[in-house]
């Protein structure tokens, strides 16, 4: 009776330290997982709100887009259409929309079947003159989409309009859909519209609740109770959810949201439960050795398997975790690469556009000295029939130096048209203008423009790229020229002061800069919209090579004309103060 007495009392101890080690354990082990949700949750949140922003910040550079400036004829609203289509095919977006005050669609994308939007959430922020936004589902298609509308300011600083970029919700999800974790997104309705589990799309949270109820409003299995600062939930919502879940929140109030995560917590009790298990076999395994010292060995060998089992499938989920944070940071730099791979396209597609506007006059250059070669060949071949070899020899000589010029002008335009890739060095400032005014010269002839620039006596070294410089200068060259088409006087100077700031000035008898202030902007330019002439990229592409070079660019008004100004780094040797 006694030893019955004794095992029930060891056996209730072993039962009482048992759960309390579950107790503790638990509780230590949903604190690492408790940070791991918290850091996949801001990862989706990030996630979701960068794209969210991509489309912000779409619907802020369209409202100043050119062609939706002007919507007056019939033309202006096609030209603007073709556009937004093109931007809303390249983005990805739902549909982009440009409304007047009153809400009317002047200019979109795809067929809008509302002849207005003035009772748009988004629409009525943007008329305020700030960046409006807002959600819902499309009544026609039942999809969700999320609104941004950026205000357009006219001349004045009145708003005149609205540029409505609308993104579906759906392919936003398609990015993290089907991670491990059941993250969802509810809107300041208390409604779920944004979820990696359709199961919970449209669910409601009642206001002072904590749980969330289907549409329809039945009954659903829910409980929730506080552990520590953890809070659980115990849920019967599908298969695809945890029945013991840890709930984390966090708000986003940048798109007026709270991000929300259900973390199965079935880790954590495996893991509390083999601590209990573990302190219940070794007590065990202690009382039973007074029995048999086989028993308490084979028991401990058992519990330390299934320890080690656990151990090493919680290491392999925490290594898939780093293995996908590294490729995250992978995708990130494949992105940077890319990125400044379209950077030097449009340096070059800036060029090549330079060298189209260029084409007659260099055809022009190459022609002319051809048909003078094909004359002294002629008339040397007839000197030599005739004897006169020293006329025969004065004609080759001609011909000779008529072949240099013309290598000369193809190496420049070689040399201009190819892809630079060497690295930033000295470069003989000298030579590279000599070289944009070759590549000009025969425009600048052909519409009787007068070219004033004395060449310094010795070359002056500035730091930068000699083709990336090469094609600043003619930028400005043949902007001078545009500038300059209306003008009785036509003249551009050039003049290089190397004091202590090294600069070029480059001026025209123009009319002058009309707004100094989106000067450099990406597609301002102050021809017609659709023009053939440029689209507004050269004093962009211009501005970002003397930046690179560690140098600045800038335009003013002279009495006379614009007056562009580039400040350039002095070429210092290594080791020289």
């Amino acid at each position: 009776m006694q030893r019955v007495w004794l095992i029930s009392t060891f056996l209730i101890a072993v039962g009482l330290l048992s759960v309390g080690v579950w107790s503790y354990g638990f509780r230590q082990a949903l604190s690492p997982l408790s940070d791991k949700a918290e850091a996949d949750l801001e990862l989706a949140a990030d996630r979701l709100s960068t794209q969210m922003q991509v489309y912000q910040e779409l619907a802020v550079l369209m409202a100043s887009h050119p062609a939706v400036r002007t919507l007056v004829t019939p033309s202006d609203r096609a030209i603007a259409q073709a556009v937004l289509l093109d931007v809303a095919d390249k983005t990805a977006a739902v549909n982009i929309v440009y409304l007047d005050r009153l809400g009317r669609v002047l200019a979109a994308a795809h067929p809008v079947p509302e002849l207005t939007m003035a009772d748009h959430p988004a629409f009525r922020r943007a008329m305020q003159g700030a960046m409006g936004s807002a959600h819902g589902v499309e009544s026609t298609s039942g999809d969700r989409t999320y609104s941004y509308a950026a205000p357009a300011f006219g001349p004045t600083g009145i708003v005149e309009g609205a540029l409505m970029v609308i993104a579906d919700v759906q392919d936003v999800e398609q990015t993290w859909r089907g991670s491990t974790e059941a993250i969802f997104f509810i809107d300041g309705e208390g409604v779920v519209f944004i979820s990696n589990r359709s199961d919970l799309l449209f669910w409601r949270r009642t206001e002072g609740q904590p749980g969330l109820v289907p549409p329809e409003g039945q009954a659903v299995d829910f409980s929730s109770n506080l552990i520590g600062r953890h809070e659980l939930w115990t849920l019967n919502w599908g298969r695809y959810l945890p029945r013991h879940a840890l709930h984390l929140t966090l708000d986003l109030p940048v798109i007026d949201m709270t991000a929300e995560v259900l973390v199965d917590v079935a880790p954590a009790r495996r893991l509390a439960n083999l601590q209990a298990a573990a302190v219940a076999a070794i007590c065990l395994a202690f009382g039973a050795l007074l029995y048999m010292a086989t028993e308490r060995r084979r028991a401990l060998a058992e519990a330390n398997a299934v320890l080690e089992s656990r151990v090493t499938r919680r290491t392999h989920a925490l290594t898939a975790a780093n293995t996908a944070l590294r490729r995250e940071v992978h995708e990130r730099e494949e992105a940077e690469v890319a990125l400044k791979h379209a950077q030097e396209e449009l340096i070059q597609a800036g060029k090549l556009s330079a060298l189209g506007q260029m084409s007659a006059g260099i055809s022009h250059e190459l022609n002319q000295p051809l048909m003078a070669i094909r004359q002294f060949a002629e008339n040397g071949t007839a000197f030599l029939s005739r004897g006169d070899e020293s006329k025969a020899a004065e004609n080759l000589t001609r011909i000779s130096d008529l072949a240099a010029r013309m290598a000369r002008i193809i190496k420049n335009l070689r040399a201009f048209a190819r892809n630079e890739n060497e690295p930033m060095g000295r470069v003989d400032l000298v030579q590279v203008i000599e070289t944009a005014l070759e590549l000009t010269e025969a425009r600048l002839n052909s519409e009787n423009v007068r070219m004033e620039w004395q060449a310094p006596d010795v070359p002056i070294y500035a730091w930068g790229g000699e083709v990336r410089l090469v094609q600043v200068f003619v930028n400005l060259i043949n902007n001078a020229a545009d500038a300059m088409s209306e003008q009785q006087q036509r003249m551009i100077k050039i003049a290089i002061n190397s004091d202590k700031t090294l600069t070029v000035t480059v001026s025209d008898t123009g009319p002058g800069i009309e707004n100094s202030e989106k000067l450099f902007e990406p597609f301002y330019t102050t021809k017609a919209v659709g023009s053939s002439e440029g689209m507004g990229l050269g004093l962009s592409i211009s501005y970002g090579l003397v930046q690179s070079f560690g140098g600045n660019i800038r335009g003013t008004n002279a009495p006379t004309g614009a007056v562009f100004t580039v400040e350039l780094e002095h070429f210092r040797e290594v080791g020289v103060a």
